[in-house]
């Protein structure tokens, strides 16, 4: 996420940042219910399918509006690695909506900011310090919290959720790369045109028709997620990593909230400490990332 910083305009407004990170996290949640409603009659395979569909009719307006510029880069296998590493990561992520309590499911995929910063230590060479170590330590303790192994049976669903998140962890890293050379704009753009024919692949061999009802709901899981990727993209270019990062925990208590409304799910006291322990070792390596930036590009006093 730091990464995407980059790409973005350096004009800040924390308050609309926060506020755009608020609403992205509404969406996303609302998207997550969703997606456990319609899978009890569609394949979640063929969910995210739709779901890339729709997203790339929100990309397409523009598309037209600027002439098809997005579309130029220099760097087109880095895009479609990019937009096949996601597309993995969403079907597994889909399905293990399907079968996991939703809070869970919420807590586990805030470990993608931890896994991306131990890769950056390996793939960047970057320099870390004891206390990103001891966060990202936090962080995993809190993934043992939550699935409690030797106590609590670890399940498919479990292992998919953070098999995702170490892969959208690979993504950040990729995104970090093409953000040096590439617009925000384009990223997006060649997300939605790869992911959408790479997706209906593995959905053809679990394909049902839907029905109207559930034309609707795809059509609503696309919506959703395309407003929520829109709103969460807004808040980090109206304000820094740091600052937004934070406001991303209550995608937790809103998608506890739709568990226990529409499914009767409650989670338990360790959904609830895992999730701080690995949002906040999450945020607190956003936080120090920020703090390191500043420090190098402080002017040097004479």
């Amino acid at each position: 996420m730091s990464s995407t910083e980059s790409v973005f305009p350096q004009h800040t407004d924390p308050l609309k940042g926060i506020l755009w990170m608020l609403l992205g996290a509404v969406f996303m949640s609302a998207m997550h219910t969703s997606i456990r409603h319609t899978s009890a009659g569609i394949h979640p395979f063929e969910i995210a399918f739709f779901r890339n569909v729709f997203a790339l009719l929100v990309v397409l307006p523009w598309l037209i509006k600027q002439y098809g510029a997005p579309l130029r880069t220099k760097r087109l296998g880095m895009l479609v690695v990019r937009g096949a590493l996601n597309t993995f990561c969403m079907m597994g992520f889909f399905y293990a909506l399907s079968i996991t309590p939703l809070a869970e499911a919420a807590a586990l995929s805030f470990t993608s900011g931890i896994f991306a910063a131990l890769l950056a230590i390996f793939i960047f060479n970057e320099k870390v310090g004891l206390r990103r170590w001891s966060a990202i330590f936090v962080g995993f303790i809190g993934v043992f919290v939550v699935l409690r192994p030797g106590f609590e049976t670890i399940g498919l669903g479990q292992m998919l959720v953070l098999s995702s998140a170490l892969g959208w962890g690979v993504c950040m890293m990729v995104i970090k790369s093409l953000g040096r050379t590439e617009s925000a704009l384009t990223i997006t753009t060649y997300m939605s045109l790869v992911m959408a024919p790479l997706s209906l692949i593995p959905a053809l061999f679990v394909w049902t028709w839907p029905t109207w009802e559930q034309l609707a709901w795809l059509a609503w899981i696309g919506i959703l997620g395309g407003v929520g990727q829109y709103a969460m993209t807004e808040a980090l270019r109206k304000a820094p990593t740091h600052v937004v990062t934070p406001i991303d925990f209550t995608r937790l208590l809103f998608i506890a909230l739709f568990a226990y409304l529409f499914f009767g799910e409650v989670p338990d006291v360790y959904v609830w400490i895992g999730g701080v322990l690995i949002f906040g070792g999450t945020a607190f390596i956003a936080y120090r990332e920020h703090k390191l930036r500043q420090a190098v590009t402080a002017p040097v006093p004479h």
